[in-house]
């Protein structure tokens, strides 16, 4: 029976561009600018590197995975382009994990890339959405099938809406005060819980702080077996626990059976990555999260599937600070997709490079003081009533 890959992979070196609005970079520039971090961290040349994964899921760059080998000057190395929506990140990391589980290779890398604010990307309708979207709502957004999510909570767990409003206000407030101290976040400006609660309305419940935006930005992490970390140098050394995916296959579109106030995929996801990794109280065992925060109302409903709350009882954990940078488990340190920034391609990996540094103990002032075990991150594409999750959990070689 397969057992998975806990503890099979070793991150040897990551990095990440600063996120934002890059007009003064293309996105081979970006891909360049979080490699050669990556490729410094890992202490390696170019090289010794046997396959490359690019995930990247606009058009800032020509098709396949021919860019990324041009841009880092990568000759006859295999790469694979990959694109899984807002997992997109997290996909491409598990084709070179898997990679270097299975022997294929010793030393692999995978690097996603966005240039979105050149596109005029946004959450809002418009233009083609794909036969899916034509299929079963030509005018679905980003905002209002989450604000379907805050609603679906709500009424599940008999939640006043003002008191939702307080906890998503309070995790957009969180996220901006996390995002003041990451020199490389898109969004580093404070706000206040009021401005949250009475900012514009995008699609109700869900006001302007509680969405967030698009970036320019690449993040690269590269993997090798932990033998070869040790041989190479490295002392600490952080290992994968647990990279899992779950996919809808369209239960809950169907009509019934789902009420709008959870992520089936999140939950069987989590369950598989808990199992890979030996974690049995995520609650008690995980340090550290970086959850898919596309809007507030995500990272609530998410503190419940992944089991960091009780059922209905995220608002007050929210509310009491369990999951603030000084909280239990904090969550979105670094500032999150709210503020950090939200390059589809590269935000899976991104997530994965704040674990990285704060489980090595590099994180720089929003380091968590108490010793971090086990770093979980959590992507979700799609919408609520189709989505894509992605899980990986990492932490320090025992």
């Amino acid at each position: 029976m397969a057992t998975g890959i806990k503890d099979r992979v070793a991150i040897l070196g990551m990095g990440c561009s600063k996120f934002g609005e890059r007009w003064d970079m293309d996105a081979p520039s970006l891909m360049v600018e979080a490699f050669e971090e990556a490729i410094a961290d890992a202490g390696i040349d170019p090289s010794q590197l046997e396959a490359g994964w690019f995930g990247h899921a606009g058009n800032a760059v020509g098709p396949g995975a021919i860019p990324l080998a041009i841009a880092l000057r990568l000759h006859n190395v295999p790469v694979t382009r990959v694109e899984n929506a807002c997992a997109t990140g997290t996909e491409a990391l598990r084709g070179a994990a898997y990679a270097v589980a299975s022997g294929a290779c010793d030393i692999a890398f995978a690097l996603g890339v966005e240039k979105l604010k050149d596109a005029g990307y946004g959450g809002l309708a418009g233009g083609s959405r794909g036969p899916y979207y034509d299929a079963v709502n030509a005018n679905v957004t980003a905002p209002g099938g989450f604000a379907q999510l805050a609603s679906g909570y709500a009424a599940r767990h008999g939640v006043d809406m003002p008191d939702l409003k307080r906890a998503m206000a309070h995790i957009s407030v969180k996220s901006h005060a996390n995002g003041v101290i990451n020199e490389k976040a898109h969004l580093r400006r404070r706000i206040t819980e009021a401005q949250a609660i009475d900012a514009p309305m995008i699609a109700y419940p869900l006001g302007l702080f509680d969405c967030c935006g698009v970036s320019d930005g690449a993040a690269c992490a590269i993997v090798t077996t932990p033998e070869i970390a040790r041989a190479l140098g490295k002392k600490d050394i952080v290992t994968i626990k647990a990279l899992q995916l779950a996919a809808t296959g369209g239960w809950e579109a169907q009509g019934e059976g789902w009420d709008y106030s959870y992520v089936p995929t999140t939950r069987a996801a989590a369950a598989r990555a808990y199992k890979e990794a030996g974690i049995s109280d995520p609650r008690t065992e995980l340090s550290l999260t970086e959850v898919h925060d596309c809007f507030s109302i995500t990272e609530l409903v998410t503190m419940e599937d992944l089991g960091l709350s009780m059922e209905g009882e995220a608002v007050r954990d929210v509310l009491d600070g369990k999951f603030d940078a000084d909280g239990q488990i904090p969550c979105q340190i670094d500032g999150g997709l709210k503020c950090f920034g939200h390059p589809i391609g590269a935000t899976g990996i991104r997530m994965v490079y704040e674990n990285y540094l704060q489980l090595l103990g590099r994180a720089g002032d929003r380091q968590r003081q108490t010793p971090v075990v086990n770093a979980l991150s959590h992507n979700l594409g799609g919408a609520p009533f189709h989505t894509i999750c992605s899980i990986a959990i990492v932490g320090l070689q025992t």
